[in-house]
């Protein structure tokens, strides 16, 4: 759903040699196989996670098709968890929707776009300073989710992204960025959680993913992932290959999607009304040394009282 750009990717993006692009994938590989994946593979082995039954159902689930979805209030039983996370994002909407009411008077407003997904606007800025005080980062590190991103991976994982999403309803323009049917270049061994902060109906945007199409699954050559590979099919010959076999999550407020977003997906094509959500990325270690940057900067000095698989997640 989303593109970070290290200062590698940056160039690739713009005016990329062949050799630049050849240096970020051996990277990659380099880590993924021999260097940091297989140091976090070790750590893993060394200390798993005991998973409760709703964990376990979750992880099988992604591990047979690439996505498992089910109420907040189960994955993380704790209401003022959710009670937290919900106060702040009714803020997040309040500023955002009386900012986006001053740009329609001709006024000026701070929102946090990007160029190319204007269509959305972020909580959080790049290398927003964020420490155990927010609550959406505490949720990245809560281990009902990083015990379960953990597992998933095989290794332990890094917390990538955060971020809170606004996606304002923009009738039936055509569909830009990723709105289109795409794979998130940034990892294979990826784990993404969207947690719907509104009701969501055909109107409002929903996510869409493909089963089964990301990498080792039955349609993981379907224009096959690769780092920097090029992301966006035809959309045509995309709807063809498919032939319906995607799955569209309308859902009640409070839902949670897990998916890995190295399969075919797209989201946030509001058309009457606003889309918002929390999106959440662990990824490797791999992807950090070579393709990703994380979005946001953990504030030095406030590790006191984490585990080690939380400390490593922020490190």
């Amino acid at each position: 759903m989303h593109r970070t750009r290290t200062q590698f990717a940056s160039r690739v993006n713009r005016v990329a040699t062949g050799l630049e692009r050849r240096g970020i994938v051996a990277t990659y590989e380099l880590h993924d196989r021999l260097f940091a994946n297989r140091a976090a593979r070790r750590r893993f082995e060394q200390s798993q996670p005991t998973l409760d039954d709703v964990q376990r159902r979750v992880l099988e689930q992604l591990r047979a098709d690439g996505y498992a979805t089910l109420p907040f209030a189960e994955l993380v039983p704790d209401a003022a968890v959710w009670q937290e996370l919900e106060a702040d994002a009714q803020r997040f909407v309040a500023q955002t929707e009386a900012g986006l009411a001053r740009e329609q008077e001709g006024g000026e407003a701070q929102l946090r776009r990007r160029e190319g997904k204007e269509f959305l606007v972020r909580k959080n800025s790049r290398d927003e300073h964020l420490g155990p005080d927010d609550p959406w980062l505490r949720l990245g590190i809560n281990p009902r989710l990083l015990d379960l991103a953990n597992a998933y991976l095989g290794m332990w994982s890094k917390l990538e992204y955060v971020d809170v999403w606004y996606t304002a309803p923009a009738g039936t323009d055509e569909r830009r960025a990723s709105q289109r049917w795409h794979r998130d270049f940034n990892d294979r061994h990826l784990l993404k959680a969207f947690v719907d902060l509104v009701d969501v109906d055909e109107a409002t945007g929903p996510f869409e993913y493909v089963p089964r199409s990301a990498p080792g699954g039955e349609l993981e050559q379907l224009w096959p992932w690769r780092p920097l590979g090029e992301n966006y099919p035809p959309e045509d010959e995309f709807a063809e290959r498919v032939n319906g076999r995607s799955v569209t999550f309308t859902a009640p407020k409070g839902t949670v999607i897990l998916c890995n977003t190295s399969g075919f997906h797209r989201g946030g094509f509001a058309t009457s009304k606003a889309r918002v959500l929390a999106t959440l990325t662990w990824d490797s270690p791999a992807s950090l040394k070579a393709l990703s940057d994380r979005n946001y900067a953990f504030a030095d000095g406030t590790a006191a009282g984490l585990s080690d698989q939380q400390r490593f997640a922020l490190s």
